[in-house]
């Protein structure tokens, strides 16, 4: 808005006008005062909002700034009343091209005006306002902001110490929401409370050309109520494009990002095992610390359902209980259901809990209705309760713990693809032991370490093992069963170490020294005829490494290089363990952590036999200026002095020297990224695993990622994701020609595919095509899961996203976030979407 610069420089009437402005403000504090006449050029008064009296305007002071070009009228306090209540009110600034003023009475002003008062500023080309009053009159582009909320219309009556008034066919925009409309008239009670009449809402830009917004909702009758977090149309239609979508004789929703109880926008899902699927979400917001959303739903091929979930959170205690519940499946003929059960909380003594459980009806539930499941295991449901209480001393730490673990083992009716139950703990009971003397004290008892601290551990553990029931039992599990080789019992074992860490700023050396006991007493008798055995196995261990650094040049980049060996020694004398129980003891995966670790076995009950030294080299390339890694080489290789005879395979080791690692990883620039493994056999000249991937993502929108992964006899496959733009201007673009009838928005594509070589077929893979409106997103999708090694689940995702308001139809935006490397939302630089007021 262009205004005359004043400065210093006002006229002669402005002059005037001060002068009289103060004489008046004197006599007015002798109570003497009469109203009188007032006129400025290009001036501005502070006046006092609702102020009934001349010394309560003697006696005001402003909190708002006034324009930069306005007079701001500074009257003397010395003259002036007893403190007001107008003093706790804040100033009322009236600035405009042409101003006139009745004492007490009223203020004209005319071109460019404006008015503020507090956090409220009103605009317009004509205002009149009645100080005793306190009503304003606009006229002539007006336009009102507050609180985030614009307001655009012809004409505005508002009394503006209280807010209330109404504005003739006004157009509003509220930047929470990032949508906005119009309406034949709104009202304000307060500032917390509106009701538009014949009022709109859409998040798509205003374009003249077209009749609509592209997407819009229409009512009667609009309330806000923005103190109870509520908005209620009444006679609410959604149209898109002109069409009805959605209609409801009275519709709440929520006023921001808080919760409100109230019904959510339909799910809608398609599969080749359940057929169509509509649900209609209803969340009821209970308390501030609990809500549930409870989901009835209809599948064409199975029959109706209900979806519930129930979350709390109190000051010592959090939880979430889904429950899904499909009585008398049609295809099963059957009542189908799914538990989860998460919990934690405090108790007295400073012990704390957690529970996780997880349960299905069926063996094939997770085939039929994958989406209710939570576990990222779907054939293995863990029910698992835990104890724990830390504490800490000044010689360590100690930490207590109880646990009891159940699994449901979903074998289903495929023999070939069943897998052996893992044991349950019925209980698990433990203490660990945590301690680390300083170098104070070992300077008092050991002399010749200077840099070196006293560090140990201590692990005690009882566990009472068993099985699942015989119906999720494998094939071999039966058959070891039958032989009398599957054993249940008890266990009680200790863990401990010793070390004494020396180094420096470049270089460590860690001697160490661990034990690993185990006592057990089994339910069946062993080959030997005992039922009671123990076994105890020592291992000494020496860690040494370097970290040697200089500074050097990479593509043109200053780099900071290091060279990094690395040795670790490990002497394990051979226990037989043939024949003792394997309950919790597995191979360690063999890559890059796990060739510098004592025992090449996970859990307890094994113990590999070592006499080898880990040799390994590693440099880094570090960006000087940004710290970020730009290129990483490593290799890494054991070497046995002996034969090795408890192996993750089982076969006995004679080769001296253990297959080698490699790897690399780069990030040469901000759009290209790659990284690979290669696992090689030295004795049989090629490769054992392969792990090959690269990106690049040149920019927002744009991400192709590509991966081959090698097991040598056993898989091999090829992968491939991508989100590129097809066709169309995008984002600012898209969205000032949204509201046209002709598709002039982007297209997209997204999806990963997964081909395996070795099977010579798709396995798990994700196609979907979206369409940015500006306003409105469409994304259109397939979801292709493999169940078998014959068996695939193919999943069709519609989804329609109103940007600002909700989405519409399938989960496809979680779909391809959670399959696509880098995939980025199109919506994610405008406004966030109302997706349901509890997430």
């Amino acid at each position: 808005m262009n205004r005359p610069k004043q400065g210093n420089r006002f006229g002669c009437a402005a002059r005037c006008a001060l002068r009289l402005s103060r004489v008046s403000r004197l006599l007015a504090g002798l109570g003497l005062a009469t109203p009188g006449l007032l006129w400025a050029q290009a001036a501005a008064v502070v006046v006092p909002a609702g102020a009934a009296s001349a010394p309560a305007l003697a006696a005001s002071k402003a909190s708002a700034p006034a324009p930069a070009d306005a007079l701001r009228l500074r009257p003397s306090r010395s003259l002036g009343s007893a403190k007001s209540e107008a003093d706790d009110k804040p100033a009322l600034v009236l600035s405009a091209k042409k101003l006139s003023t009745h004492i007490d009475q009223e203020s004209r002003a005319e071109g460019d005006v404006e008015l503020r008062y507090g956090e409220l500023l009103v605009r317009a080309q004509n205002l009149n306002y009645e100080q005793v009053d306190d009503l304003a009159r606009a006229s002539g582009d007006v336009e009102v902001s507050k609180g985030g909320t614009l307001f655009r219309g012809p004409e505005l009556k508002l009394y503006v110490s209280r807010f209330e008034g109404e504005f003739l066919n006004p157009s509003y925009f509220f930047s929470l929401t990032g949508g906005g409309g119009s309406a034949k008239r709104m009202s304000f009670s307060d500032a917390k409370h509106m009701r538009a009449e014949e009022g709109t809402y859409s998040s798509c830009p205003v374009d003249e050309s077209a009749p609509q917004p592209a997407w819009q909702i229409k009512a009667d009758e609009l309330s806000m109520n923005f103190e109870a977090n509520e908005g209620v149309a009444k006679g609410a239609v959604l149209r898109f494009y002109g069409v009805p979508i959605l209609g409801a004789p009275a519709l709440s929703f929520p006023l921001g990002g808080q919760r409100k109880s109230g019904w959510l926008p339909p799910n809608i899902n398609f599969d080749s095992r359940s057929g169509l699927e509509f649900g209609v979400p209803y969340y009821w917001n209970i308390a501030p610390q609990r809500d549930a959303t409870l989901t009835p739903f209809l599948m064409t091929r199975r029959g109706p359902g209900l979806d519930s979930e129930f979350r709390y959170l109190e000051p010592e205690h959090s939880g979430q209980i889904n429950w899904a519940l499909l009585p008398n499946d049609r295809v099963t003929k059957t009542d189908r259901w799914a538990l989860n059960l998460q919990q934690d909380g405090q108790l007295p003594l400073d012990w704390r809990y957690r529970v996780r459980a997880e349960r299905v009806s069926d063996d094939e539930y997770w085939k039929d209705l994958p989406k209710r499941m939570q576990s990222l295991t779907q054939r293995l449901l863990l029910s698992d309760v835990q104890l724990a209480r830390d504490r800490t001393t000044h010689w360590g730490e100690a930490h207590a713990y109880a646990r009891v673990q159940r699994w449901q083992v979903l074998q289903g009716s495929e023999a070939s693809a069943n897998f052996d139950a893992p044991y349950q703990r019925s209980p698990q009971l433990g203490l660990r032991l945590n301690t680390a003397a300083d170098d104070a004290v070992l300077d008092g008892f050991v002399p010749w370490v200077r840099r070196a601290r006293l560090e140990g551990a201590v692990e005690m553990e009882y566990n009472r093992f068993d099985l699942p029931p015989l119906a999720q039992l494998s094939p071999n599990q039966l058959k070891s069963m039958a032989e009398g080789t599957l054993y249940t019992g008890q266990r009680a074992h200790l863990q401990a170490h010793l070390s004494t860490p020396v180094g420096g700023a470049a270089w460590w050396l860690i001697p160490r020294l661990a034990l690993n006991a185990a006592q057990y007493s089994l339910d069946q008798t062993m080959v030997d005829g005992r039922r009671s055995v123990n076994r105890s196995i020592p291992t000494f261990s020496l860690d040494h490494g370097w970290v040697l650094e200089r500074d050097t040049t990479l593509f043109g980049r200053n780099t900071l290089q290091t060279l990094e060996p690395r040795l670790l020694y490990v002497n394990t004398p051979y226990r037989d363990q043939s024949s003792l129980p394997n309950f919790d003891s597995a191979p360690k995966d063999f890559n890059f952590d796990s060739i510098y670790t004592e025992n090449q076995f996970s859990g307890v009950d094994r113990v590999n036999d070592a006499n080898q030294l880990t040799l390994g080299l590693s440099s880094r390339w570090i960006d000087a200026g940004q710290g970020e890694e730009v290129l990483r080489l490593g290799a890494v290789q054991r070497y046995l002095f002996r034969d090795q005879r408890i192996t993750p395979d089982g076969t006995p080791a004679n080769q001296r020297l253990s297959d080698l690692l490699l790897l690399a990883s780069a990030h040469i620039n901000s759009q290209w990224w790659a990284d690979g493994s290669v696992q090689f056999n030295p004795e049989a000249g090629r490769s054992v695993r392969t792990v090959l991937r690269a990106r690049y993502s040149p920019g927002p929108f744009r991400t192709i990622s590509t991966a081959y992964r090698l097991a040598r006899g056993q898989s091999e496959q090829i992968e491939i994701a991508w989100q590129w733009p097809l066709w169309g201007q995008e984002g600012k673009a898209a969205a000032r020609r949204s509201n046209s009838n002709s598709c002039t928005g982007a297209w997209y594509s997204a999806g990963r595919i997964q081909y395996s070589l070795s099977d010579r077929r798709l396995t798990d893979s994700v196609m979907g095509v979206e369409y940015d409106a500006g306003c409105w997103i469409l994304r259109v999708g397939a979801e292709r899961q493999s169940t078998g090694q014959a068996e695939a689940n193919t999943r069709l995702m519609l989804q329609m996203e109103l940007v600002g308001l909700s989405q519409l139809g399938s989960n496809a935006l979680k779909v391809l976030r959670d399959n696509i490397p880098g995939y980025r939302p199109l919506s994610a630089e405008r406004s966030a979407s109302l997706e349901a007021p509890y997430d």
